[in-house]
C-alpha cells in the first residue's frame, strides 16, 4: 500500500467528519456528489490525491464551503 499523504488524510477526515454529521453514508453522499461509492471511501481513507472539481462536488453535496475543506492543509 502507498505511504498516504498527511493532506490527503486530513482531507479524508474533514469529509468523513461532515458526511456523518449530516447523516449520509457513503454510498448516499457519492451518489449526491455524483461519484462513485468506492472514491469517496478511498478518499476518505486519504488514499487518493482528489481533483479540484471533486473536491466541488463532495463540498456541494455535503452543503459545505470547499474552502473549510481545505483550509491550512499543506503539500
Amino acid at each position: 500500500m502507498p505511504t498516504r499523504h498527511p493532506a490527503a488524510v486530513e482531507f479524508g477526515r474533514r469529509v468523513r467528519v461532515r458526511r456523518e454529521a449530516a447523516g449520509l453514508s457513503q454510498e448516499r453522499l457519492a451518489e449526491v456528489a455524483g461519484l462513485h461509492r468506492n472514491y469517496v471511501g478511498s478518499t476518505e481513507r486519504g488514499e487518493r490525491n482528489v481533483a479540484l472539481l471533486n473536491i466541488l462536488r463532495l463540498a456541494r453535496a455535503l452543503d459545505a464551503n470547499p474552502a473549510d475543506l481545505v483550509d491550512d492543509l499543506r503539500p
